[in-house]
Formats: C-alpha cells, structure tokens, sequence
C-alpha cells in the first residue's frame, strides 16, 4: 500500500484563520464597548505612568535638595561642644528622621548615638580626606539616602534620611492611579455600551427592516429621526424601498393588463379552432366554404393581434430597464427610416413631410421604433385616401435663444451638447382624441371607447413615452389645426451648426 506524500509546507490546508475572525465574529456593539474601553485604558496607562514618575522624580529630587541642604547648613551653622561629639549642630538635636555623625580622615566617627548612626562608606572617607567635594548615594540594607560635605580640615558632616515616608507616598499615589484607571475604564466600558446602543438603533432598524423584506416582501419605509449619517443612510434606504415598491407596483400592473388583455384574443382564438376541430369530425355539419374562409380569416387576425401584443409587452419591458443612452443620433434619419417602414405598412395613406436636420445622443433603435408608433397610430385613424402630416423642427424660439440650457434632470449629452429642443409633430386624418382621454393616451392598455373596435394592443403610446423620458423629452396629445390628432414627442439635442 503507497502512503501518498505530505502536501509542500506552502500548501498545507491550516483552516480559516482565526485571529482576525474571532474578532470579526464579536457584535458591532461590543467592539464599540471593547474599544472604547482599550482606548481609554491606554490613555489611562499612559497618564498614569507620566504622573507616577513625575511624583517619584520630583519628591527623590526634592528630598535630596533638603537633605544636602541641612547637611551644608550642619556644616558651616554654629557649633556646640558635647561629651560625645565635639562640635554638633544644634537644629539637628530635634531632627529625630535624621541620622548624624563626624567622619576623620582617618576612619574614627563620632555620633550623638552610637547605635543609630548614618551608614558610611569610601565615599564619605574619600570627602573627609577632601578628595570629593560631595557624595550622595542610597543605601540599600538601610534603605536610606545618605549625603557626606567638608565639616573642616580632615573632617566630613555625614547625614541620613529614610526613604520609608518617600516610598510609602509613592505607593499611596500608585494605589489611587489604578483603582481611579480601573473606574474610569468601568465609565468608558459603560459609556461606550450606551453610546453604542444608542448609535446603533438605526442600524439594528434598518437590518430588521431588510430581514423583513427578505422574509415578507413588505416595503414600508422605516421611520427617520435626526439628521446624521445614520439617518441619511435610512433615508437613502427608504429611496431604495420607494424605488424597488413602484417596480413591483408597474409589474403587478404589466402583468395584470397583459393578462386581460391577452384573454379576449385567446378565448376567441380557441372559440375558432375548437369550431374548425368540431367541424372536422366524423358526421359533425360542415361549415360552408364562406364561414370557414371567415373563421381562418379571424384565427390570422387573432395571431397577428396576440403577436403584436406579444411584441410590444417585450419592448416595453425593455424600455422599462434603465439603458445608457450615448450613442450620436440623427434623428432625420431615424424619422425617414420609420417613414419608410409605415409607407408600406400603410399603402392607402399619404405622408405630408418636412423635417429639419436635428442631432442628439441617445439609442437609434429605441428611438426608431417610438417614431413607427407614432406614425402606424396616424395611419391607423386616417382614412384612406387622407394625408398624415409629419414635421420635424426645433422648438419656437430656439433660433433666437441659442443659449437655452435644458431643465433639471435632463441627462447629459457628451459629445452633443442640447442647446434647445425639437419637436415632431404627427397629425392623422382622423376623428381626433377627446380632451378627456387626452391625458390618459400614454397610457399602457389604455383604449378610448372609439378605439375598442380598432386594432392594436393599446401599448405602442405608452412605448412612445417612455422612449421619449429615457431621453430627457416629453410627449403631448392635442388637436391638430386640420381637426385630427395631434401628437408631439419634444427631445433635446442641437443643430449640425451647433455641434
């Protein structure tokens, strides 16, 4: 049995790596807490370690000030003459923490009280033989600091004090740094908490509010107080709820008029086909050639419709997608292009045109398909024989405002800048629009009483204005001076002049 070989060190599997993950595991508020906490600990540490040392500098270097200060002043004040010890300063008799004596040249001490002399040292011995002008030093099995100056020829004044009171005042002062450090810590712990708390309520909002949709589709917008990031950042939110709400809304509504709209041609297309099916069996009555030329004439009908429809519920969802609009577009050529294609489709009808050349940025096709709508609804209400009347110019006025900048929100053009404003203008030959559908003709499905018995799917309009909004334009429903239909898509854009 082959025991396959252990993997390069470099490619050893060691698992996910938990130093930054156990972190990343912890709440956002108690990381607030624990780094509210760490940061004031640190500050606290360092404040505390500044003053610590100021106060142990400050009282060693004061206590050895006044402790070679009374030795000099010892030295050269007046003297008295005792049984033990010639020559004595007097002030030193009540310095009951000070230790006192008179060090020779040659070794000999004297002391007020042999038992509790200042310890000595070369040091001392090396100033009585006036080798050093000074010494100053700690001793350690005394722990006493202990100075030594000329007292006189051969002679030095060795003086003594205990560190004990210096010690015990620096541990009294170490003892209040940590248990003050330690409460401060506690009060940043806490306020931190609460900080955190506080702070974080939007945000614990605003997860509840997007577990809420994930869970039930509900988008109510979250309630916003403040001004902060936190609220902005809610506000924003409710946008986007806003936003993704009036989708849903103009799908349920896509989807709900495509289906009543899609059951009539249906049902009467299996009304037909189930009639040809019947007709064809076995001793059912046969249906004479007329009525079944009529009925296969209404089955084509139907599937043209259901196409048509089919067709238009496909680009109007497309248009309903935002699309980058920044193609160079001569709209001339996208109006003759659709004109051409309405000609044939609309043999009887005659097209009147004039059209002025117009540049633009935005998506030729799209562009193409609202002018055919436009035009095949002309077509549709002109009768035969009649004229549809087309005409491409810039807005009134644009002539001789060529400093006219477009409105809020128009979307910009690199490239062609819009100094103005074209409208198309279609007017058809046909009974008009009554100014109360007026408002509603761009509407999707939405079908006048006149026009239930026409054609169509009742979305080649709202096509129109759609194409139209995506590109920074708007579209109108009037009465044309020749008693039809007016309609009016206005675009923005410029003149060849003023590219």
């Amino acid at each position: 049995m082959t025991v396959p070989a252990p993997p390069p060190p470099d490619l050893v599997d060691v698992g996910p790596s938990t130093e930054g993950g156990r972190f990343q595991r912890v709440s956002l508020r108690n990381r607030v807490t624990w780094l509210a906490a760490v940061c004031v600990a640190g500050a606290v540490a360092l404040v505390s370690i500044a003053a610590f040392v100021t106060v142990h500098d400050s009282l060693y270097s004061q206590l050895d000030e006044n402790l070679t200060q009374r030795a000099v002043e010892a030295a050269e004040g007046p003297l008295v003459r005792t049984p033990d010890l010639q020559q004595v300063p007097v002030a030193f008799y009540a310095a009951a923490n000070l230790k006192i004596s008179v060090l020779s040249a040659n070794g000999a001490e004297m002391t007020p009280n042999p038992g509790d002399r200042p310890p000595s040292s070369g040091l001392e011995l090396a100033v009585a033989k006036g080798q050093l002008p000074l010494s100053l030093r700690t001793d350690q099995p005394t722990n006493s600091r202990v100075v030594a100056v000329p007292g006189g020829p051969g002679v030095a004044l060795v003086m003594s004090q205990s560190l004990r009171p210096t010690q015990a005042t620096l541990a009294q002062l170490s003892v209040v740094l940590v248990v003050m450090g330690g409460a401060g810590i506690l009060l940043a712990a806490a306020a931190g908490t609460a900080v955190a708390r506080a702070g974080l309520r939007p945000v614990q909002r605003l997860t509840a509010a997007t577990e809420r949709v994930a869970l039930t589709g509900d988008l109510r917008p979250i309630p916003v107080s403040g001004d902060d990031e936190l609220a902005r950042l809610t506000t924003s939110f409710n946008r986007m709820l806003g936003a993704l709400a009036e989708s849903q809304e103009r799908q349920r509504r896509l989807v709900a008029d495509a289906g009543h709209e899609l059951r009539t041609p249906l049902t009467s297309l299996r009304t037909n086909l189930e009639l040809l099916m019947a007709s064809a069996e076995p001793g059912a009555p046969a249906l004479s050639a007329e009525d079944r030329e009529e009925m296969f004439a209404d089955v084509r009908a139907q599937i043209t419709e259901l196409s048509s429809l089919v067709g238009d519920l496909v680009e109007l969802a497309r248009e309903d997608t935002p699309q980058a609009v920044h193609e160079p577009v001569d709209l001339l050529e996208v109006v003759e292009r659709a004109l051409n294609r309405a000609r044939r489709r609309a043999a009887g009808v005659r097209f009147q045109v004039r059209l002025e050349p117009w540049l633009m940025m935005g998506d030729a096709t799209a562009l193409e398909r609202a002018v055919l709508n436009l035009l095949d609804n002309a077509a549709k209400w002109s009768p035969d024989g009649e004229t549809v009347r087309v005409d491409l110019h810039p807005e009134r006025g644009y002539a001789d405002q060529r400093g006219y900048s477009a409105p809020q929100g128009h979307p910009a053009q690199p490239g062609y800048p819009a100094h103005g404003h074209a409208v198309l203008e279609v007017a058809d030959a046909g009974p008009g629009i009554a100014p109360g559908d007026r408002p509603h003709v761009f509407e999707r499905f939405y079908r006048s009483s006149d026009a239930r018995q026409l054609p169509g799917s009742g979305l080649g309009l709202s096509i129109v204005k759609q194409v139209a909004e995506r590109h920074g334009g708007t579209v109108w429903a009037g009465e044309a001076p020749e008693g039809g239909a007016l309609l009016s898509m206005r675009l923005p854009g410029g003149t060849p002049a003023d590219v």
